[in-house]
């Protein structure tokens, strides 16, 4: 009896060691979370992440079809919202980037705010976009700058215009992660890695 008592302890023992080596070896194998996002860069620029994160107060965004939108209805996904203009040659190389992201991502994971600063607003825009053949982006307007202002105005927006175009990565809990100054190719490996990345958080 004693003997069978010692033979099991010792198979409990080995067992168990080796529940605790495959244990180990599955952590090892599954990848962890970076502690910081993947590096994207242009030819210009790169994507500079903001630390702590800021959570920009309630904003409502005006479609161009002249209904509002609140920011903070698209938590829980991923917002990449850019700032752009008719005036801009970047910005009319990624408009259509940008649209065809959309198609690669999806809005379930992805919301894109592609938000005109044009003065003279949306019949400007609309046609604009007629000769780009951007139809599937969703289009916002701030003719006004309530929403985004340049470096030196006064203006109390939540985002500043560093550069055109611009685009910021909002995370999954509504908070602004970082920007990206300048044409971006947001298709790109770089480009899916860095949205993906906040995706997955």
């Amino acid at each position: 009896m004693d003997a069978d008592v010692g033979l099991f302890s010792r198979r409990a023992v080995i067992l168990g060691l080796a529940c605790m080596v495959r244990s180990s070896i599955a952590r090892a194998q599954t990848p962890s979370r970076a502690e910081a996002p993947p590096s994207l860069q242009t030819n210009t620029s790169q994507f500079i992440e903001l630390q702590p994160t800021i959570e920009p107060p309630a904003l409502k965004l005006e479609r161009i079809d002249g209904k509002f939108v609140e920011l903070n209805s698209f938590r829980g996904k991923v917002v990449l919202i850019s700032f752009w203009a008719t005036w801009c040659p970047p910005c009319r190389r990624e408009l259509p980037l940008l649209e065809r992201l959309q198609q690669i991502i999806g809005p379930r994971s992805l919301e894109i705010v592609a938000v005109s600063i044009d003065a003279a607003g949306r019949p400007a825009v609309e046609a604009f976009l007629q000769r780009l053949n951007v139809t599937r982006l969703r289009l916002y307007l701030d003719p006004q700058s309530r929403i985004a202002k340049h470096i030196g105005e006064d203006t109390p927006t939540p985002f500043v215009l560093y550069g055109m175009p611009i685009s910021y990565v909002i995370d999954l809990h509504g908070r602004v992660a970082g920007y990206i100054t300048g044409e971006t190719d947001w298709t790109s490996d770089e480009g899916l890695a860095l949205l993906r990345y906040y995706m997955d958080a």
